[in-house]
């Protein structure tokens, strides 16, 4: 018998791996309907549903590996970097869903969000107040109107799999939803500032890096204290803090 891996695990929700297959466990049944919906109307490559049976759910690992990890050594070349933008362009071009996801909150409640994580974090003496006033005044860039897209929500890195310079497939869609597009493109390329041009050349149309910065610096602070409290580490080399204190 296989083994069964623990690929994350924290209080909302599981993901085990067992063999081939792997089973997420997430206590909200809402959060796995988007995610099924989300990859049977995705017009990328994504893992193939293999039952459900709440509050599991069961998906085929997909081919290829990931571009890397948060914190990690980034892999693949500068194709393989470039096909997973034009993949997430494509997901960008698609119809958009009927809801509205991680990506997709309004300006006023991210603000206000941001506004007391900020105060928290410095109130818990989690990190120094001149770096979360930077970085708050940075992620200000962010708050602007956009046009909706067909966005993942999660785009991590980790989420994405490539064979060579082909793009295999996406998984984790319980974030998924219309939302801001550029939200996507920094969430992909966090930490790995160095393929950002990669991903921009296959994403093939001009953007606004100041907004991606902006989401960099807005997501990491968001993020800090969750992670803390869930028994991750964002003040490892590379991480959430580490992107923080790159734009002082």
């Amino acid at each position: 018998m296989d083994e069964v891996e623990v690929v994350v695990a924290h209080s909302e929700r599981a993901t085990l791996r067992v063999g081939d297959v792997f089973l997420k466990v997430d206590a909200d049944q809402a959060r796995v309907d988007v995610e099924v919906e989300a990859m049977s109307l995705a017009p990328v490559p994504t893992p193939r549903i293999l039952w459900r049976k709440p509050p599991v759910l069961a998906i085929t690992a997909l081919p290829g590996t990931t571009l890397g990890r948060l914190g990690g050594p980034s892999t693949g070349s500068s194709a393989a970097w470039a096909a997973a933008g034009a993949a997430i362009r494509k997901l960008h071009d698609a119809p958009l869903p009927s809801w509205p996801g991680r990506a997709g909150r309004s300006i006023a409640a991210l603000a206000a969000e941001l506004d007391d994580e900020c105060e928290l974090l410095v109130t818990n003496g989690l990190l120094p107040t001149d770096l979360v006033t930077r970085n708050r005044r940075v992620a200000e860039a962010a708050l602007r109107p956009w046009t909706p897209a067909f966005t993942h929500g999660d785009l991590q890195i980790a989420h994405v799999f490539v064979d060579g310079d082909e793009v295999t497939g996406v998984i984790d869609w319980s974030e998924a939803g219309q939302g801001d597009a550029l939200y996507d493109l920094a969430t992909f390329t966090l930490g790995h500032e160095e393929h950002l041009d990669d991903v921009l050349t296959g994403y093939g149309t001009d953007i606004d890096l100041d907004v991606i910065h902006a989401w960099w610096s807005l997501r990491s602070l968001l993020a800090v204290r969750w992670l803390t409290e869930h028994g991750f580490d964002p003040f490892a080399p590379g991480c959430e803090v580490d992107v923080l204190r790159s734009r002082m």
